[in-house]
C-alpha cells in the first residue's frame, strides 16, 4: 500500500472541538495529510491562534467560531462553511463535555447539557452535512466517542451515557449513508493527556491505578488518536464502516 492512500490532498474537513486537544491534534494531522481544515470552537481568538501555526506551516486552513450546543448557530456555522468552502468531505464531531458529579447532585439541566454537546450536537451536525456528502457520493463522518461507551465509571453517568448512545448513532448513520458512498465511523479514545483529564492526571490514586491496568503502563497522547483519524478519513479506510475503533493503550483487552 502506497502512502498516497492515507492523502487527504483536495479535501475539505470540519472538526469541531479544534482549538485544543485531541481536535487540535487531528486537525493538524489532517492538514499535514493535504487536507482544508476548518477548526470549529467557541471562541474565533483562540482558533485564529491555531489556524496560524498551520498557515505558517504552509497548510489550508480556515476557522468557523460557533458553539456546537447551540444548534441554530450549529447549524447557521455549517451552512456557512459549507459556501465558503464548497462543501464539507469530512466531519469530525469531536466537542463535547463533562460534569463529574454523584447521582444526588445531579439536576435535569446539568443532564441536559452534556446530551446537547456529546450526542445531539452530534446528530444535528450530520444531518446538516449529509445530504452535500451524498449529492458528491463521497463523504466520511467521524464521531470521537470513548471507552467508556464500553466501560462505566461512577459521578459521569451523562457522559457515558452520551458517548455509548454516540456509538449507536454511529452504526445507524452507518447504515443508512453506505449506499450513498458515505461512511461513519467513531474513535473511542483511552485516557489521553489533554487539558479534559487533567484531574485525573493529578489524582495519584487513580493514576497509579490507571497505569497498573494499561498494558502499554502510559498515559496515550493526542496525536494518537489523530493516526486513527487519518485512516477512517483516507482511501485507505474506504471500506470502513460503523465501527467503533478503540485506541486506549490495551485497556479494554486487559482484565
Amino acid at each position: 500500500m502506497s502512502a498516497s492512500m492515507f492523502r487527504l490532498d483536495g479535501k475539505v474537513a470540519l472538526v469541531t472541538g479544534a482549538s485544543r486537544g485531541i481536535g487540535w491534534a487531528i486537525a493538524e494531522a489532517y492538514a499535514e495529510a493535504g487536507a482544508t481544515v476548518v477548526l470549529n470552537g467557541r471562541y474565533a481568538e483562540t482558533l485564529e491562534e491555531k489556524a496560524a501555526v498551520l498557515r505558517k506551516a504552509g497548510r489550508s486552513v480556515a476557522i468557523a467560531p460557533f458553539d456546537a450546543a447551540d444548534f441554530d448557530a450549529l447549524r447557521s456555522g455549517i451552512a456557512a462553511v459549507e459556501a465558503s468552502q464548497g462543501r464539507i468531505d469530512i466531519l469530525v464531531n469531536n466537542a463535547g463535555a463533562t460534569k463529574r458529579q454523584p447521582l444526588a447532585e445531579w439536576t435535569l439541566a446539568d443532564w441536559q447539557s452534556i446530551v446537547d454537546i456529546n450526542l445531539t450536537s452530534c446528530f444535528l451536525s450530520a444531518q446538516a452535512v449529509a445530504p452535500g456528502m451524498a449529492a458528491r457520493g463521497f463523504g466520511r463522518i467521524i464521531n470521537t466517542a470513548s471507552i467508556l461507551s464500553t466501560l462505566g465509571r461512577p459521578n459521569i453517568h451523562g457522559y457515558v451515557a452520551t458517548k455509548t448512545g454516540l456509538v449507536g448513532l454511529t452504526r445507524s448513520l452507518a447504515v443508512e449513508l453506505a449506499g450513498q458512498g458515505v461512511t461513519v465511523n467513531a474513535i473511542g479514545p483511552g485516557y489521553i493527556k489533554t487539558a479534559f483529564t487533567v484531574p485525573m492526571q493529578n489524582d495519584e490514586a487513580f493514576n497509579a491505578n490507571l497505569l497498573r491496568r494499561v498494558p502499554l503502563g502510559r498515559w496515550g497522547e493526542p496525536e494518537e488518536i489523530a493516526g486513527a483519524a487519518v485512516f477512517l478519513a483516507s482511501p485507505a479506510g474506504a471500506y470502513v464502516t460503523g465501527q467503533l475503533i478503540n485506541v486506549d493503550g490495551g485497556l479494554l483487552a486487559s482484565l
